[in-house]
């Protein structure tokens, strides 16, 4: 595949080893042929120093060295930041890239035209994509697939970020900039291509004009914020990666040097017997620049021709997080258990939202779970634990009092028993009451199947599950603490959505079409701000109340059997908390009490919205 840039690269070995004999060896061995034949000594000897040179010699040393200290540091201004590894460096190939899907195949393709770049030049008459921008959250692999494609391509690889292009000294952001696509171009040339990679791209490449261009920002190379006054700014630098990004073919040096010469002796020359001067050759680049925020970016950068393609880097989704714990799994040591279909296919659900880089965290912070306790392999309930400590925060035990832990164990058990009843589709993994962070208990659920939309009747019923732990608490101990208060913040923001974005609360009106002004706003402020918008949210959340109070009312043996559970045991996890409310529903069943199940409840069904 790569015949172009393996040609390319055979013919310049071949001219650097003509150039080495010619201005090396060649005079080396003239040299040694005349010392020879002059029957000289080979080696010319040291000078000798007079006794007065011992007086003024130190004086002269001591001001280059003062001289070397204050050229060099400004010398260096310019240099660019990059680093560059060549392919054998790189340990990231393809077979490496897993779980991104159609951005695969994107960037095969891509990586196939820059290898075979004249032929789709010269023969099929296209233009070989020069720019490529990854755009998509952090952590989602875009620096890994640019390791990859310069891997594979077999070229030299130039990483650098672009926070080191920024500089305190006026001017010397540009010269960075210059100067690595300089570097680029010369290295492409000498290897028959390379690739460029510039992270955080939106540091220098942000819009120009109004804000963007009074607020812009440098900073030194020890990090340090700079003064815009004495920054280029947003405009000067951008201005500058058009022109560089515009010029991937600017002609060497030795090129200009040659067409010099030959405007001289054209000016001499009659007009039909001039020479003509040497187009600047073709430098095989592909840069490419990642960031996470595109819409940041300068409308300049991202026309044709500067950036070619963009390709956005998503969140996995379940197949593509399979594929990625099977890829990881393949090299952490595991029981046996996780070689099952089944725990890896719920692996993959509970893992909704993690990107590339959080599911490697995630099984090492597994392997340190398993190590901790003195085992040399990982568990289904080592993820599981980790899971909770990466996302909810390392368990705190603390001494509660006998009613305070009794409340906390009811108020989860509130929270649980309404997921398990109106919570269709929805899966129970950890119900707890020690304490992580700030959360003296929790209930992890999530859903049972991958999901992008959710009904309204979904929306309400999440609202019920957050009113669940009051109300559980107010019908066992005639009032609630505060520990409803972050149930609170979560059911305000799926009422506030349901009534100012999704059209669920009695109007279609969105509030998201009102400007937020150059001050900003939230959703929640332009709803609760608004009166009629009030009043939908406070029904919302009072008819939630309501119904959580209607059903846990008529399903106290089943807070009870959740909280006995607890009490005893701290943590409940996935088919333990099922198998507690099972046991409890089937003793009321024996008892001859009236058991409400799961299936029956509507969520929607005891709330009626009032038309205000």
């Amino acid at each position: 595949m790569a015949v172009d840039v393996t040609a390319s690269r055979e013919r310049q070995r071949a001219k650097r080893l003509i150039r080495l004999s010619m201005f090396f060896l060649l005079p080396f061995a003239t040299w040694l042929w005349y010392r020879i034949a002059t029957a000289n000594p080979i080696s010319p000897g040291l000078p000798n120093l007079s006794a007065e040179a011992m007086i003024w010699l130190p004086g002269i040393l001591i001001i280059l060295l003062i001289g070397v200290v204050i050229l060099v540091p400004m010398l260096g201004k310019g240099k660019s930041p990059h680093s560059i590894f060549l392919p054998e460096q790189l340990d990231t190939g393809f077979s490496d890239v897993k779980g991104l899907g159609p951005v695969v195949a994107e960037v095969r393709h891509t990586l196939e035209v820059f290898l075979n770049h004249k032929r789709f030049k010269a023969e099929m008459g296209g233009r070989p994509r020069r720019g490529v921008l990854f755009e998509g959250p952090p952590g989602t692999g875009k620096t890994h697939v640019a390791k990859a494609m310069a891997k594979e391509a077999g070229v030299p690889f130039l990483f650098v970020s672009a926070t080191s292009f920024q500089s305190m000294w006026y001017g010397a952001t540009a010269r960075k900039i210059r100067t690595f696509f300089k570097a680029l171009r010369k290295v492409a040339r000498a290897e028959g291509g390379a690739i460029g990679f510039i992270e955080e791209f939106d540091a220098i490449g942000t819009k120009r004009g109004g804000m963007n261009q009074s607020s812009a920002e440098g900073r030194d190379d020890r990090g340090t914020a700079v003064s815009p006054a004495i920054s280029e700014g947003v405009g000067g630098v951008v201005n500058e990666l058009l022109v560089q990004m515009q010029s991937f073919d600017e002609s060497p040096r030795s090129v200009r040097f040659a067409n010099w010469w030959r405007r001289l002796i054209n000016r001499y020359l009659p007009s039909h017997r001039q020479l003509l001067t040497k187009a600047p050759p073709f430098a095989n680049i592909l840069l490419i620049a990642a960031t996470n925020r595109a819409d940041s970016l300068d409308p300049a950068l991202l026309r044709p021709g500067r950036f070619d393609r963009i390709l956005s880097f998503d969140l996995p989704g379940r197949s593509d997080r399979r594929e990625l714990i099977d890829y990881f799994l393949e090299t952490k040591a595991h029981t046996a258990e996780l070689d099952d279909d089944a725990a890896r296919n719920d692996l993959s659900a509970a893992t909704m939202g993690y990107t590339p880089a959080s599911m490697e965290r995630l099984f090492d912070e597994a392997l340190l779970v398993a190590l901790r306790n003195r085992r040399s392999a990982l568990t289904v309930n080592d993820v599981r634990k980790a899971r909770m400590e990466v996302e909810i925060g390392l368990p705190q035990p603390v001494e509660y009092e006998t009613e305070e832990r009794a409340t906390i164990a009811v108020h989860e058990a509130g929270h649980a028993v309404m997921a398990y009843l109106v919570g269709k589709g929805r899966k129970l993994e950890v119900l707890s009451i020690i304490k992580r962070r700030s959360a003296l208990g929790l209930l992890a659920h999530s859903d049972s199947e991958e999901r992008f939309t959710k009904r309204k009747s979904e929306m309400l019923a999440l609202i019920q599950i957050a009113m669940g732990g009051m109300v559980a608490e107010e019908l066992f101990f005639g009032e609630s603490g505060t520990g409803p208060g972050a149930d609170l913040v979560g059911a305000t923001s799926i009422a506030v959505e349901m009534v100012g974005s999704l059209g669920m609360g009695g109007s279609l009106v969105s509030y998201r079409a009102v400007d937020s002004g150059l001050v900003g706003g939230n959703l929640a402020a332009n709803v609760l701000g608004d009166e009629v918008g009030r009043m939908r949210v406070e029904r919302l959340l009072d008819e939630g109340k309501d119904a959580a109070r209607r059903i846990i009312s008529k399903n106290r043996h089943l807070i009870e059997a959740l909280r006995d559970a607890l009490l005893e045991r701290e943590e409940l996890v996935d088919d333990e908390i099922i198998r507690v409310l099972t046991e409890a529903e089937m003793r009321a069943i024996a008892a001859g009490d009236t058991v409400i199940d799961a299936r029956d409840i509507d969520p929607a069904s005891s709330i009626e919205l009032l038309d205000l």
